[in-house]
C-alpha cells in the first residue's frame, strides 16, 4: 500500500453515486455509497434550489488531478471518497468536503482499462461506514482501509480468492455494508455472491447454490415476506440470497444481452429492473407462503431499455432515460409509460433530490433539472460544466448537504444548491 497523505499531486481552485439498507441510519446530509443512503438514487436533502438561473448553480470550488476513471462520489460526514487511476495505478482517495483537498490517498492495485474501448480507470463508488472505507477497482482487488488515514485493513482479490471470471469491462460493482459483514457478487463456481465479516475480510458465507457470472450492477437489500435479502441482476437471472446464510430464496429467469448495469429498484413487493441491448424492463411480484417464496413477473417491456444511468424512483413512478426514447416517467406497477421527451436531452444517467431530477448527458456533460412529476416534462433550469474531459460523463451526480457534486475524469466540481 502507498499513502501519499497531502503530499500528493493535485490542483485546487476555489471559486466562492424503498429498500432497505444498513445505511439507512447515517444521518441525511451524507451520501455515504453507491446511489446514496439507501442505494436508490435518491438524496434526503430538502429546501434545495427548484429552479437554476442560465448559468446554473453557482461553483463553490472546483479539484483536478483525479485521475482517469468513471467512480462517483461518496460523502460522510466532512469527508468525500472516490477512486482514479493516478500514476499507473488505481487509488482510493479521500478528500476534504470543504474546498476538495486531498486528505490521503492508497494505491489499490494497477491502472488501466479493461476490455475493449479504452475505458480506463475504476468503476466502483466507495462505501463509507463505521470508520472504514470499501472500494473495488476494475480488476477485482478488493480493499478496505480505515476512513480517517486510509491504513489497509486488508484486501482480497476477485480472481485470486473467489475463482470469478473478469466481465469484458471490468468489475465495477460497488461493495454492500449490512451490520458486520460487506457483501459482492465476484462471481464464480463456488458461489457468485459472497459476504465477508467486515473486520477481517474473512468469509461468512458463500451463495453456493447461485453460481452466475458477474456483470455491472450492485446489490440492494429488500424485506419481501418479513425476510431480510440480498436482490441482485446477473445476466440470466434476477435473485433474492439470504443475508442470513447465502442461500437462494427465489431467482427468476430474466435474460439480459451484452452487458447488464442499472441497480434493481424495489417498490413494495415489486422488484424492478431495466437494462439496455434492446431488453428494456421487468418486473416482478416477489411473494412467501409457508415459508417458500416465488417470483411472478408482473410485465416486461422495452419501455424502459436503460443501458447503464439507472432509473430513481418517485411517487410510484420510475424516471430514467430509455435508448431510443429519452427520458421516461413510467408507472412501476403497471409498466405504462406516463411521458417520454426525447428531443429536449440526450442520453445520461440521474439522481433524485427535493422533488427534482439531477439529468446529466453523457456526451456534454450538461446538467438539467427537470421535476419529477408525472404530468409531464418540466424543465427547471441547465448548464454546461467547465472544463468538460472527452470522455464519457458516466458518473452519476451526488447530492448531499446542500452540494452537487459532479465528477469528470480527473475534475471534480461542487456545486451550491441550497434553497435561498
Amino acid at each position: 500500500m502507498t499513502n501519499r497523505g497531502t503530499g500528493f499531486r493535485f490542483t485546487l481552485c476555489v471559486v466562492g453515486a424503498a429498500c432497505l439498507t444498513v445505511a439507512a441510519a447515517v444521518p441525511a446530509a451524507d451520501w455515504p455509497q453507491w446511489r446514496g443512503p439507501a442505494r436508490d438514487g435518491r438524496s434526503a436533502d430538502t429546501g434545495l434550489l427548484q429552479r437554476w438561473g442560465s448559468d446554473g448553480p453557482a461553483l463553490a470550488w472546483k479539484v483536478t488531478g483525479l485521475g482517469t476513471g468513471y467512480a462517483s462520489i461518496a460523502v460522510v460526514g466532512d469527508r468525500l471518497y472516490t477512486m482514479g487511476d493516478l500514476d499507473r495505478a488505481s487509488t482510493l482517495l479521500a478528500l476534504n468536503a470543504e474546498g476538495g483537498k486531498v486528505v490521503w490517498s492508497v494505491k489499490v492495485g494497477k491502472g488501466g482499462a479493461p476490455g475493449w474501448g479504452g475505458f480506463g480507470g475504476p468503476r466502483c463508488t466507495p462505501t463509507v461506514d463505521g470508520g472504514q472505507v470499501f472500494a473495488v477497482d476494475q480488476w477485482g482487488e478488493f480493499v478496505c482501509v480505515n476512513a480517517a488515514d486510509g491504513k489497509e485493513q486488508w484486501r482480497k482479490h476477485y480472481e485470486k480468492d473467489f475463482g470469478a471470471s473478469r466481465p469484458e469491462w471490468g468489475f465495477s460493482e460497488s461493495p454492500l455494508v449490512d451490520g458486520d459483514r460487506v457483501v459482492v457478487t465476484p462471481g464464480g463456481p463456488d458461489g457468485a455472491m459472497v459476504a465477508l465479516n467486515r473486520k477481517t475480510g474473512e468469509l461468512i458465507w458463500r451463495s453456493r447454490d447461485f453460481t452466475d457470472g458477474v456483470q455491472y450492477s450492485s446489490i440492494v437489500i429488500a424485506r419481501f415476506g418479513g425476510v431480510r435479502q440480498y436482490v441482485q441482476l446477473l445476466m440470466n437471472h434476477l435473485v433474492g440470497i439470504s443475508a442470513k446464510d447465502g442461500a437462494v430464496l427465489w431467482k427468476a429467469a430474466r435474460k439480459g444481452e451484452t452487458a447488464v448495469v442499472p441497480t434493481p429498484v424495489i417498490e413494495g413487493d415489486l422488484a424492478y429492473v431495466t437494462s439496455g441491448y434492446n431488453v428494456g424492463c421487468s418486473a416482478f411480484r416477489i411473494t412467501a407462503k409457508d415459508g417458500r417464496f416465488s417470483a411472478e413477473e408482473v410485465y416486461a417491456n422495452q419501455e424502459m431499455a436503460n443501458h447503464h444511468g439507472g432509473v430513481v424512483q418517485a411517487g410510484g413512478k420510475v424516471f430514467g432515460y430509455s435508448d431510443g426514447r429519452g427520458l421516461v416517467c413510467q408507472e412501476i406497477s403497471s409498466g405504462k409509460v406516463l411521458w417520454a421527451e426525447k428531443d429536449r436531452l440526450r442520453k445520461g444517467c440521474v439522481s433524485f433530490a427535493d422533488g427534482m431530477l439531477y439529468f446529466r448527458e453523457e456526451d456534454k456533460g450538461t446538467m438539467i433539472l427537470v421535476k419529477a412529476s408525472s404530468d409531464g416534462f418540466a424543465e427547471q433550469g441547465r448548464f454546461a460544466q467547465p472544463d468538460r474531459a472527452r470522455q464519457k460523463a458516466w458518473p452519476h451526480p451526488t447530492i448531499a448537504d446542500g452540494r452537487l457534486y459532479l465528477r469528470d475524469q480527473g475534475t471534480l466540481l461542487c456545486y451550491d444548491v441550497k434553497g435561498k
